[in-house]
């Protein structure tokens, strides 16, 4: 995808860009999480637990545990 440049208003709004709502499939009054990550401002779609589910599967973490005796 291309770079596109946006404006922020006097009211410190920015519009974003029709061809990345359509991307996203963003809808009015849908709600994002912003935060910033390496100097840069990010925008990302809240996702419900039932959009999480499986998310992790196939992933080895029992292995990771720590054993009883590791612990104070």
């Amino acid at each position: 995808m291309e770079k596109l440049k946006v404006k922020v208003s006097p009211k410190y709004q920015v519009v974003i860009p029709k061809q990345i709502r359509e991307e996203l499939q963003l809808l009015p009054g849908q709600e994002l999480i912003v935060y910033i990550m390496d100097g840069s401002v990010r925008f990302t779609k809240l996702r419900s637990i039932k959009d999480l589910r499986g998310i992790a599967k196939g992933m080895k973490w029992k292995d990771d545990y720590r054993d009883r005796n590791d612990r104070f």
